[in-house]
């Protein structure tokens, strides 16, 4: 029996380039690297709190709760895609769409004008591109939404009415000709990285110090005392206008952003949002936890 109508972020996210890896390296090697992109697709899935639908072929479908989330996910997706190195000349890259409204569930499966919406949206991505719909854009947090920019009004099928379409602004240098630039959207955004611990304050700027590396070493930029932490316990890296948490621990990270539950990033990387905290080795709610609280400004 099928489940009520819920408003979910639908994604699809689908490899590019794999058909000339199938033809210079052979099926074999070539499988291994997109299987390779897929589990990469999938940790961004379940690093941002959502669900793989099914896997066709090349191509993830993917479900969240927020239009946040989805976004989240899909920059996590091209940036981790990105930083692969090539394989026989060939740069596999993903192309991806998506778009919040409401689907029905059943079995797992989600159906619906969400569905086909996001689907058509990552019909219009090209490699390194991730495209959503005016309406998604609207329910994006404003920091999110800085980052988008109009592209143009196009027909979906099914709909009546044309539906804005938007790119998500993940990396400096972007192609696509705009046709209403959203305010400063274009500008790489000045944004700041401010992190409390211990009663010391430290900054990351731009131009600055692109990475604060955390642990009990004494030669750490964060002194972690906290005996759960590892020696190097995690770094925080700033690409571009964004910043990761990136986790090389025994014990994991402890990180929430701020209105998400608590996370455990275990040799795993999370995008750090407005605000929030994070721990070492166990929970920010126990008693004798070290905390870090950060802030982008």
């Amino acid at each position: 029996m099928a489940d009520a109508t819920r408003q979910l972020a639908v994604l699809f996210a689908d490899v590019s380039g794999s058909t000339t890896l199938y033809e210079k390296l052979g099926d074999r090697a070539a499988l291994a690297a997109v299987e390779s992109v897929l589990d990469i697709l999938k940790r961004a899935v379940a690093g941002n709190r959502g669900r793989v639908v099914k896997t066709i072929g090349d191509e993830v479908m993917a479900v969240f709760e927020t239009a946040d989330a989805a976004f989240q996910a899909a920059v996590d997706m091209q940036t981790r895609t990105d930083e692969l190195a090539a394989i026989g000349e060939v740069k596999l890259g993903i192309r991806i769409g998506f778009h919040a409204g409401p689907v029905l569930e059943e079995r797992g499966d989600v159906f619906g004008d969400a569905v086909n919406t996001a689907a058509r949206m990552a019909g219009l991505a090209k490699s390194g591109q991730i495209i959503t719909s005016g309406p998604t854009v609207d329910a994006l947090s404003p920091l999110l939404r800085d980052t988008t920019r109009d592209l143009d009004a196009l027909p979906v099928k099914g709909k009546h009415d044309e539906i804005r379409v938007s790119e998500v602004l993940w990396q400096d240098g972007g192609e696509t000709t705009m046709m209403a630039p959203r305010g400063s959207a274009l500008a790489p955004a000045q944004v700041v990285l401010r992190l409390e611990h211990g009663g010391r304050v430290l900054r990351m700027e731009p131009g600055g110090k692109s990475t604060f590396v955390f642990g009990r070493d004494p030669g750490n930029d964060v002194v972690i005392a906290d005996k759960m932490a590892s020696r190097v316990h995690g770094r925080i890296e700033r690409r571009r206008d964004r910043f990761y948490y990136v986790d090389l621990s025994t014990n994991g990270t402890y990180v929430t952003n701020e209105g998400d539950s608590e996370l455990v990033i275990k040799r795993d990387q999370i995008m750090l949002r407005s605000r929030g905290r994070m721990s070492f080795g166990h929970s920010s709610a126990d008693a004798e936890a070290e905390v870090v609280a950060f802030f982008l400004e």
